[in-house]
């Protein structure tokens, strides 16, 4: 019996819909997006094509490859994020936001994100970010929390859910993915008094859309990059325990949202960021475990093929793992064109089943591969994948 498999979550959009995207309207507040029954028709058709063509590459546990989540380009390294604009009270537009705001200064027992700008990677390779890393567009502008944040995406994800629930067979269950409350707020604040109240605040609004996925029967995948990449968005270099004490604040935000929810259905994506930057300001894993594994999930969602992180498989054997935690290493990875040999995909599996067994693995994909990589590799990708499986 061959290895369950998934992905992260994001993969290409047709061209079709891409399209249509770039074709919606704007509200008036300038970055929501407007519907219409056409666009959720051809949405839902473009899901259970999708659906159809994941079975077919030997993926066993489906999404809807985030097609509810806007792209208007074919290089899109953000409608994991940009889609929560559109489900969120109490943002607007400014003319300062998370893309253009100075930089920020920390210290230690005070550290603090920068600007996405001022990036630790970014400042050591500024010629390589200019020239081969800045491509690509996002649906719609990044707006400031001006007020506050509420929950307002019931509709959306509702359309999620009936999207990807009218594909599934009997006893066959899906995944949906929704942004942590972490990675949420690090959209500007000019409301909140501190950031950690931010961070609550969307922790209040997007348990409701936790608990909506969960309660049609789902997976819902939270995804936070930010647990890890934010270590790059601190300047100068933060310390190990101020950086856990930092990250341990948006792991208790996740444990309050999903507080309730059934565990094995709450899968945590973890990511050092799906840019194609060099990524040599990543912090380490092992570092980062002993904050991550605090969050009451059922399965975490991580890269082990990125060849900055595929080291660190061993660092799972060196932690004490609940007895029900199912790993879901990424084994084909968004960083890279070449199309990994299944042999590798195999080998790389069997180093988490000899950790936790094979009925506590699930191989998936490093990060989403839509609008990341061409749409034949990944598709490539995704066949090795599930033949790697297959082979493990």
């Amino acid at each position: 019996m061959s290895v369950a498999t998934t992905t992260s979550g994001s993969l290409p959009r047709t061209s079709s819909l891409i399209e249509a995207n770039a074709a919606r309207t704007f509200a008036a507040d300038g970055f929501t997006l407007e519907s219409s029954p056409e666009f959720e028709e051809l949405t839902a058709q473009a899901v259970a094509d999708v659906v159809a063509r994941q079975r077919e590459a030997g993926i066993t546990l489906v999404g809807d490859g985030e097609f509810g989540k806007a792209m208007s380009n074919p290089v899109d390294y953000g409608a994991w994020w940009s889609y929560s604009f559109q489900r969120a009270a109490g943002l607007s537009l400014t003319d300062v936001n998370a893309f253009n705001e100075p930089p920020v200064r920390s210290e230690p027992g005070n550290i603090r994100l920068t600007s996405f700008l001022d990036r630790r990677d970014r400042q050591l390779f500024p010629a390589v970010y200019a020239e081969a890393v800045e491509v690509g567009a996002v649906a719609t502008a990044f707006p400031t929390t001006t007020g506050p944040i509420s929950y307002r995406g019931h509709d959306a994800v509702a359309a999620d859910i009936r999207h990807l629930t009218a594909t599934l067979g009997e006893g066959e269950q899906g995944f949906l993915t929704a942004i942590a409350p972490g990675s949420a707020a690090r959209v500007r604040n000019d409301f909140y008094a501190t950031d950690e109240e931010h961070i609550w605040a969307w922790a209040e609004a997007l348990r409701e859309e936790y608990r909506a996925i969960v309660e049609a029967g789902l997976i819902v995948q939270l995804d936070d990059p930010s647990l890890a990449e934010n270590f790059d968005q601190i300047s100068p270099e933060p310390s190990i325990a101020d950086y856990q004490a930092f990250t341990q604040i948006r792991v208790d935000a996740i444990n309050h949202a999903i507080a309730g929810l059934p565990k094995e259905q709450v899968r945590l994506h973890l990511c050092w960021g799906s840019w194609h930057g060099p990524h040599t300001t990543d912090i380490e894993l092992r570092h980062l475990l002993p904050v991550i594994l605090k969050a009451n999930v059922g399965s975490i969602s991580f890269e082990a093929g990125n060849v900055r992180h595929e080291h660190e498989f061993a660092d799972w054997a060196n932690v004490d793992l609940p007895d029900d935690l199912v790993l879901v290493p990424g084994v084909v990875s968004h960083a890279t064109n070449v199309v990994e040999h299944p042999e590798l995909v195999a080998q790389r599996i069997r180093r988490f089943t000899d950790i936790v067994g094979s009925d506590r693995v699930i191989a998936s994909t490093d990060c989403g591969l839509g609008g990341r990589v061409h749409p034949d590799i990944a598709w490539a990708k995704l066949a090795s994948l599930g033949e790697g499986a297959r082979r493990a």
